[in-house]
């Protein structure tokens, strides 16, 4: 696997786990605010949304970038 390649699922795994948690945070703080058990409730949110991002960035993120480089050039 080369170096770029490398740094791109590097920078997606990051920046999942960065986007995922703070909009699973945020939300749930919006939605059921403060009260016992949000770690938990907020843990398991943002574990399931990292899941379900993860594969979606890999897979949906080179055909995005794609299609913006073709539209701005």
């Amino acid at each position: 696997m080369n170096t770029e390649l490398k740094r791109k699922i590097a920078f997606a795994l990051s920046m999942g786990i960065v986007t995922t948690g703070i909009i699973s945070f945020v939300l749930l703080a919006l939605n059921l605010g403060f009260s016992d058990g949000f770690a938990g409730v907020w843990l398991r949110s943002w574990s399931t949304a990292y899941v379900i991002v993860i594969p979606a960035i890999l897979l949906i993120g080179p055909r995005l970038q794609a299609k913006v480089d073709r539209l701005i050039r």
